[in-house]
């Protein structure tokens, strides 16, 4: 098989219906190419109760898809790839294809992600500016080029370093349109990250995958301003969860937008003043994430050689079923309350993904889509 089939192959596997960042990695994990995973759909989609297998692209599809993609100047680059992030290949849901566009040695350089709200003060937006501006003299500068801090951040990092912009949407998707011009410049000079096809339009539902992917890039995140329940605090979990050291920047107890920050720094956040303090602290890798017994993206569980119906008929997909609902539950609650076994109730999740039947979602968690009872 060719390196373009293999290629081909490992898009088809991502754009097929079902097949998340956490599936994808399992079923490479299990059938070691994407040419064989592709093959094994239709009997797992039907071990979850899927009458047929699971909609794909077609090879000439993807062909186009990885053509337009060259053509716009970009690249795509699939988990496992020799220089595919390390970093970010340690998160459990990986995107398993990023979309490049710009200098892709960027990627092998020490990360920190800067980031914060959207409507941000000006004294936000300059605190922000200045520790990138001193961040950018020794690491990369990691942010989401959204209006207010993210903003800021790549503006201070390109006066005197580099930076990288995840964005949601594709690379040819400009977002908020008024940083049309920053993005062409950070793609002509520095590097433009994203996980979605060319011509995506981003939506809120992008977002919160947009933020796994600064954290997961980065050895430590940095909030400045953000209010109670906002994405940057969501990004802050996330690289705490994978073990990335946090940093915040107090605010004044009368502004909302330093809520966030403030609450960061009582719940162990490094308190930030100046970019001093971020490189002191920030580690050469990071250290063990928080542990998850049975997390869908645990390598040491064993993956059934049989469809984990065909083990248990009908019972395991019902059992698990009738544990899940449309509320998200967290994976290892799953698998404590569940009488099969792990590797049993992982392979019925990874049948019911299939089958369209459950969705997975970010922080190992799992939920039931409409129309998913039996």
């Amino acid at each position: 098989m060719s390196a373009w089939t293999d290629r081909i192959d490992h898009l088809r596997l991502v754009r097929t219906e079902g097949v998340g960042p956490v599936t994808y990695r399992r079923l490479i994990e299990r059938y070691h190419t994407p040419a064989a995973a592709l093959d094994a759909l239709p009997r797992l989609a039907r071990a979850g109760g899927r009458a047929t297998a699971p909609p794909t692209i077609s090879a000439s599809d993807a062909e186009r898809e990885l053509e337009r993609t060259n053509a716009l100047g970009g690249r795509m680059m699939f988990l496992g790839d020799a220089d595919y992030p390390k970093l970010l290949a340690l998160m459990d849901d990986a995107p398993p294809c990023l979309i490049l566009s710009g200098d892709a040695d960027l990627l092998e350089q020490r990360g920190v992600a800067t980031v914060g709200g959207r409507n941000a003060s000006a004294n936000g937006q300059r605190m922000a500016e200045s520790l990138a501006a001193e961040l950018a003299q020794a690491v990369v500068v990691v942010s989401g080029l959204a209006r207010g801090i993210d903003t800021a951040a790549h503006q201070g990092a390109m006066r005197t370093g580099r930076t990288i912009a995840v964005i949601a949407g594709g690379i040819d998707q400009p977002y908020p349109p008024e940083n049309a011009g920053l993005h062409r410049r950070i793609a002509d000079t520095n590097l433009i990250i994203s996980e979605s096809p060319i011509g995506t339009v981003p939506q809120a539902r992008h977002f919160p995958r947009r933020n796994r992917i600064i954290a997961g890039l980065s050895l430590g995140v940095v909030v400045v301003e953000a209010a109670p329940r906002s994405g940057s605090l969501i990004t802050a979990r996330i690289a705490q969860d994978a073990g990335r050291e946090v940093f915040a920047v107090p605010g004044t107890p009368l502004d909302p937008r330093a809520r966030g920050g403030n609450d960061l720094i009582r719940q162990g956040a490094i308190l930030v003043e100046s970019a001093a303090d971020i490189l002191e602290n920030l580690p050469l890798e990071p250290a063990a994430p928080r542990p998850r017994k049975h997390g869908l993206g645990e390598t040491a569980l064993p993956f059934p050689d049989e469809p984990a119906s065909a083990q248990n008929p009908p019972e395991a997909r019902s059992e698990v079923l009738g544990l899940l609902s449309p509320e998200p539950t967290m994976v290892d609650d799953l698998v404590r309350r569940c009488q099969l076994s792990p590797s049993v109730t992982m392979a019925v999740l990874l049948e019911l993904e299939l089958a369209g039947r459950v969705e997975t979602l970010p922080g190992s968690r799992i939920a039931l889509l409409p129309d998913a009872f039996d």
